[in-house]
This record gives structure tokens, sequence and C-alpha cells, in this order.
């Protein structure tokens, strides 16, 4: 009789401890939806395209570009000395607005 019990609550010990090994712990809710989201196929590469670029455009826009930027730094050492030319405000708008463009046309 004890052996019998013995064996009714090994048996009941061996279902109770598989059943809870098969629940293990609770997954939070983030990595299900982080699962699938791993799990979805990728987007097919972008392709980049080319662009008309109008070289003489861009030449004269480096031009003046350059011509600005070499107006900046006597501009910069009046600064230094007290005096603030009118115009270096509107030319590092004009520089960075034509570098911005620049960069835009080439590397779009």
């Amino acid at each position: 009789m004890i052996k019998a019990l013995l064996g009714i609550l090994c048996i009941f010990l061996g279902v109770f401890s598989s059943s809870a090994l098969e629940q293990g712990r609770p997954i939070p809710p983030g990595v299900r939806e982080a699962d699938k989201q791993s799990n979805a196929p990728l987007d097919p590469p972008a392709v980049s395209k080319m662009q008309k670029v109008d070289p003489k455009k861009l030449k004269e826009e480096a031009d003046e570009l350059a011509k600005l930027s070499a107006a900046v730094p006597p501009q910069v050492a009046q600064v230094a000395q007290g005096q603030l030319p009118k115009d270096l405000s509107d030319q590092l708008k004009r520089i960075e607005k034509l570098a911005k463009h620049l960069r835009g046309e080439i590397y779009p």
C-alpha cells in the first residue's frame, strides 16, 4: 500500500513538474512583438536615382561659395577688433545655403 502511494505520488510530481517546465517564465509582451518584427521580410534596398546635374551651374555655385568663403577671415578679424561687418551674417547664411544645395545635388 505504501509503495502504491509512493508510486502515485511520484507520478503526480512527475506530471506536475513537467507541466511547470513547459510553462517556463512568462514572456514579456514586447518580446513577442519584437520577434514578429525581426522575422519580417526586409524591404529591398533603395535604388538611388541620379538626377541630371548641370555642371555649369554647379561650377558657378562652387565659385560663388569659394569667393564668399575667402571673404570671411578678414571680416572675422574685424569682429575680433570689436567691429561687426554689416553683411557678415548674410554672407554666412548664403555660404550655408550654397553648401547645402551643392551637397544635395552631388549626394542626393
